[in-house]
């Protein structure tokens, strides 16, 4: 799994991290989505997933 985030268009809404807090984190400053790790382990699977379900700027990008 290889996960991609577009930063220009994410609006700082959280979701990705309350759905994925060891893959996601975000800048204190703007609240811009950080990524901790573009390539995480298969237990997190769902869990990425969800988030860029729930990411309302679809900002998050998954590949299997």
């Amino acid at each position: 799994m290889k996960v991609t985030i577009d930063t220009a268009k994410c609006i700082s809404a959280g979701q990705c991290v309350l759905a994925a807090p060891e893959v996601f984190d975000q800048r204190d400053d703007d609240g811009i989505v950080l990524l901790l790790t573009s390539s995480p382990p298969v237990s997190l699977a769902e869990d990425v997933r969800q988030a860029a379900t729930l990411c309302p700027a679809l900002a998050i990008a998954v590949e299997d």
